[in-house]
């Protein structure tokens, strides 16, 4: 069964102060957020199986990547990840859909890490296990080793970081589609996760990935380091 592929790329990212789609931002070498990210997925996946969540000037978005399949999300202005990425799972075709935020810089290895992992058709988060500050996506884990917290607001024993690369298998699909469905407006998606986890008991496997950079660009200091890393 094939895989979907989904790039979140709808909101205004107003952090970082530019007056374009964050997926749009240029990198040192000339090359865009958005550009890298689909150099590297479709050296390992199809381009027919690539979908762009847009919102915010979405024209931009379209016209830089016209070879891609787009998502509306006409409430962008009003609503977070979790609706975006609910309307991704609602559209797109069947099986597992392996999603990452637009603002995401990452390493290309880091795709050969996750190939095994949605050939079995798991569900997982991708993190690394640096100290994590106030603003990133922390994550716990439960006895079993699984994802038990995952959330901005861990109240304590974060592990690591949640870094923006996901996977939800074809068969836990219809059920986090339901919980990201409960989630209110200006939720994360994250929060459909959680929902799903705790209530539903949803097994979503913690998929370390601390060997590769993994950068997600909030303000201009994460995209300094962005280009000094790669």
């Amino acid at each position: 069964m094939a895989t979907n592929i989904v790039i979140l790329a709808a909101g205004v990212g107003s952090r970082l102060g530019r007056p374009h789609p964050k997926p749009l931002t240029p990198l040192s070498d000339g090359e865009t957020i958005l550009h890298r990210a689909l150099r590297h997925l479709t050296s390992r996946f199809s381009r027919h199986s690539i979908h762009l969540v847009v919102g915010f000037k979405k024209e931009m978005i379209m016209e830089a990547a016209p070879d891609v399949g787009f998502i509306y999300n006409q409430d962008y202005g009003d609503t977070n990840t979790s609706k975006s990425l609910l309307k991704a799972l609602t559209i797109t075709g069947p099986g597992g859909v392996l999603w990452l935020n637009g603002d995401v810089v990452f390493d290309e290895a880091v795709l050969d890490d996750l190939l095994p992992h949605i050939a079995m058709d798991r569900s997982f988060v991708c993190v690394n296990t640096e100290s994590v500050a106030e603003e990133e996506v922390k994550y716990t884990l439960d006895s079993d080793g699984y994802i038990a917290e995952l959330s901005k607001v861990v109240a304590s024993g974060a592990l690591g970081e949640a870094v923006g690369i996901n996977f939800i298998s074809s068969g836990d699909r219809a059920l986090l589609a339901r919980r990201l469905d409960e989630c209110d407006a200006q939720d994360y998606f994250e929060r459909g996760l959680e929902l799903a986890i705790a209530k539903d008991g949803m097994k979503v496997e913690a998929l370390d990935i601390s060997r590769h950079p993994v950068i997600e660009v909030d303000f201009a200091e994460d995209l300094a380091r962005a280009n000094e890393t790669f």
